[in-house]
């Protein structure tokens, strides 16, 4: 095969056209390309990125800060916010920067990005800055993470109608490459109208990998003939509330729909005019719908014999009228397929609602008000199949063969009300400092809130409810004043902290509660990935600023195998190691207001990750477990909630082992008094011996032949290498010439939960549309983890006599053996499903784990 030389440069090397992003990669690039569009057009501008991390977008900093030499050349900053509506308020500022004749540019564009919970508390600052407008030659794009599923999040949310309610244009992009395109297209609406823009990102979209164009000049932007108001539609120096609002609603929404037509952007994709049934979408939506059209079996030749329609929309509001009524026109029914709140659907049974005799408009209910599209969760191929198929056969027109399809569709391999046989649910990291900090004495109660320490409330640990991400204890204000408690506990993470978490301590000093918060300075923010806190936050900063704010009580508790540097704190503050963590909780307990604990332990995960770079140092003592002494009672699981100990069978039963493969270290499984532990001083990790070959010791694979698309489903445990296995073979895909594609299902992996990657492989880039793999289609499953591989989500992906399994046998424990001493996992009965639906001769269970050691 012909393979080219890879560089991973080449995804912000404006020089190569075609590469493979990911969709933060393309949002880096869209700022590099925005630079170069303006430049080659004879403007000195320059970019303005701030935003606050959040999956799934969490990653994105990251990518900004690893293109660090490429944004500087291109003159675009990169500057973190502390939080969402902070960073907005900078960005309505970077639209000001030329209007007092002070400007080193002609403008500056700006990008915004956060989750959907950062946009919800980012409205007042969204409204004002949107109702201001944007710079003639800046202009604002906002990323929005949304999360349909609630997969990393503690809401399930859209950020649409915030947007709409702040007057703002929606975008949404289906896939990478639509993310380029709609960015170039978001940032020159938002100059022609002076509104921010709206960029829907959502996981099967952002998260995804695929092979794009990424040429700067492959797009003509054109600029529609507009009636402008006097002194245009861009950002003012001197205007009045009044003004502002005229002029969005009467000339700036108008503005954004003439753009969008111009552009011709909304489009018939499948069928002819004339037709009698459409079928209209947006985004992630739009995907799905393509592939329930897949399923059914119905192609071009298809849809044109039913007489069928497709419209595909690109800004979901204000949805644009003039091209969705030519397309309505002779339509009798409209079917719009849309996940959460319905948004088109109303848009568009009021615009065709002036066509004389014009078609009827269904969405989330069907002509006789039976549920067609829910509002909750979020919609899959397989239901809006069996919605397209209901829809025909009330109108007459579902062909046999359609039928017969859809009726094998439904019969899944898998008996979703059988449930899971078992399930790995996140946990807290091997030495995770949460296992300790999130401990309380016997009688109290705690609240978790927004961060690893959510987890909690899975564990036992007389830690139940939350709030919203800066609310942390505030809900005890309203609380205690009506319970027979006298005290809590507040668990809250330093990112929490510095993000918002300030305020709602000070708000708890304000009402003289008693509550205890525990702020875990662990030197990261590790929910998203391990980033450090903005703005260089110390431990020793958080507790000056609690004295200063009025907390009555202060205490430093510490690890004491890290090194703390005690001078940069208050004189005079109680200092602890953490072994005596349950006696200060004891003692703050009963102290009257607001106290505070400073739990000072680095991130395990970090202490790991600096480890290997040397900025760490080594732990020079070993904990191993004599199974001849052990009696397999679990307390050392109790003592230190830590998924390192594993089982080990022996004669006289089910004894415990420390996986030294995946201890941090943290030694707290030996605070019991089991004397069946053994330490070693002065060890260190034998180094293993490299194993050399070559590439060509390989025998080359009989590779498939690939009918439309090959699918491959790759499952783990989150930071095992699945995502990299993806990774690695959609860039092989690539190099070799094909159409490859890839989505990452993730969720909160990183903590030891499920992860999945949909993959798809095709001759061509165009011939892959939705990534997601459905029901029955994988040809391949690589299953990382016993546990995970005989999920029924992931058993629902295969078929037999068309999947081949391959799949790790060994029985990696999860985090319920911690608590429960006679918890196994159920591997034969997880052997047997996925046999069952892949059958014995499609299916290779082996003990990878066993032949990695060996090897």
């Amino acid at each position: 095969m012909s393979v080219r030389e890879p560089r991973l440069s080449d995804r912000f090397d404006l020089t190569c056209p075609n590469v493979l992003l990911n969709g933060t990669q393309a949002l880096v690039r869209l700022a590099l390309e925005q630079a170069s569009r303006d430049s080659a057009a004879g403007l000195n501008t320059a970019g303005y990125v701030t935003g606050y991390r959040g999956s799934p977008l969490g990653a994105l900093d990251m990518q900004m800060e690893r293109a660090g030499a490429q944004l500087k050349a291109a003159n675009v900053h990169f500057s973190p916010a502390i939080n969402e509506d902070l960073a907005a308020t900078a960005l309505w500022g970077a639209q000001q920067a030329e209007l007092r004749g002070e400007g080193l540019h002609d403008g500056v564009f700006g990008l915004w990005y956060g989750k959907g919970p950062g946009v919800d508390r980012s409205g007042d600052a969204l409204r004002h800055a949107n109702m201001a407008g944007t710079s003639r030659f800046g202009g604002v794009l906002m990323a929005l993470g949304d999360d349909h599923t609630g997969e990393s999040s503690t809401t399930l949310h859209q950020s649409e109608f915030a947007l709409v309610d702040a007057r703002i244009p929606v975008l949404s992009p289906a896939g990478v490459q639509e993310i380029l395109d709609f960015g170039i297209l978001g940032f020159a609406l938002s100059r022609f109208s002076g509104n921010w823009v709206g960029l829907k990102c959502m996981k099967e979209t952002v998260e995804s990998t695929a092979v794009v164009n990424g040429s700067p000049d492959r797009l003509t932007v054109g600029v529609p003939d507009f009636d402008m108001p006097e002194g245009g539609l861009n950002i003012r120096l001197v205007d009045t509330p009044r003004d502002q609002e005229a002029r969005v609603i009467d000339h700036r929404v108008r503005a954004a729909e003439a753009f969008w037509r111009a552009n011709c952007i909304d489009r018939r994709v499948l069928g002819r005019p004339g037709a009698r049934i459409g079928f209209l979408s947006a985004g992630k939506s739009w995907l799905d719908l393509t592939h329930a059209l897949e399923l059914l079996g119905i192609g071009r030749a298809e849809v044109e014999a039913l007489s069928l329609t497709t419209f595909k929309v690109g800004m979901v509001w204000p949805l644009e009228p003039t091209g969705l009524r030519e397309w309505a026109e002779g339509l009798d029914l409209i079917v719009v397929i849309e996940e959460k709140r319905k948004l088109l659907e109303i848009q568009a049974r009021d615009i065709v609602s002036a066509i004389p005799g014009g078609p009827r408009v269904l969405g989330r209910k069907d002509g006789r008000g039976v549920e067609l599209f829910p509002s909750k969760y979020a919609l899959d191929p397989l239901r809006i199949a069996s919605g397209i198929g209901d829809t025909l056969a009330v109108e007459g027109r579902l062909p046999e063969r359609v039928a017969a399809r859809l009726q094998s569709l439904q019969r899944t391999p898998v008996d979703a009300n059988a449930g899971d046989i078992a399930v790995r649910l996140p946990y807290f990291c091997s030495g995770c400092p949460h296992n300790t900090s999130t401990r309380i004495p016997e009688g109290s109660r705690a609240y978790a809130g927004i961060g690893c320490h959510y987890m909690v409330q899975w564990m036992n640990r007389d830690t139940v409810g939350f709030t919203h991400m800066g609310g942390e204890g505030a809900n005890w204000i309203g609380e205690a004043p009506f319970s027979s408690r006298e005290h809590v506990f507040q668990n809250i993470g330093d990112g929490t902290y510095n993000h918002s978490g300030i305020m709602a301590i000070r708000a708890a000093v304000a009402a003289n509660v008693n509550i205890t918060y525990k702020i875990l300075f662990n030197d990261a923010v590790a929910m998203t990935g391990g980033q450090g806190n903005d703005g260089g936050l110390t431990a020793g900063r958080v507790a000056h600023e609690l004295a200063a704010m009025g907390v009555s009580s202060i205490a430093l508790v510490y690890d004491d195998k890290e090194v703390v540097d005690f001078a940069s704190f208050p004189t005079g503050i109680e200092r602890h190691e953490r072994s005596e963590l349950d006696s200060v909780q004891r003692q703050f307990r009963e102290v009257k207001g607001v106290s505070a604990i400073i739990y000072l332990q680095t991130c395990a995960a970090e202490k790991r990750r600096r480890r290997k770079k040397g900025t760490f140092p080594e732990i020079d003592t070993r904990i191993f477990i004599n199974t001849d002494v052990c009696e397999g009672c679990g307390d050392c699981g109790i003592q230190s909630n830590c998924i390192s100990l594993i089982p080990v069978d022996t004669e006289f039963g089910t004894k415990r082992a420390i996986d030294q493969s995946s201890c941090n270290m943290d030694i707290s499984c030996i605070k019991g008094f089991c004397p069946s532990f053994v330490s070693i001083k002065g060890a260190q990790s034998r180094p293993r011996d490299a194993v050399e070959f070559t590439a060509s010791d390989l025998p080359e694979p009989g590779l498939p032949g690939i009918e439309g698309t090959y699918n491959v489903v790759i499952t783990g445990v989150g930071g095992t290498g699945v995502v990299t296995l993806g990774a690695v073979l959609t860039m092989a895909a690539f190099l070799d010439g094909r159409g490859a594609a890839m989505i990452e299902m993730a969720g909160l992996a990183q903590k030891g939960g499920a992860v999945c990657i949909h993959c798809r492989i095709a001759e061509k880039p165009e011939d892959i549309s939705a990534i997601r793999v459905s029901v029955g289609e994988a040809d391949c499953l690589i299953g990382g983890d016993l546990v995970v591989a005989a999920g029924s989500d992931i058993l629902a992906t295969a078929r037999r006599g068309r999947t081949g399994a391959s799949v790790n046998g060994h029985e990696t424990i999860t985090g319920e053996f911690t608590r429960n001493p006679e918890f196994r996992i159920p591997g034969g009965q997880l052997r047997q499903r996925i046999a069952a639906v892949c059958g014995e001769e499609g299916s290779d269970v082996l003990d990878a784990s066993a032949l990695a050691e060996r090897v």
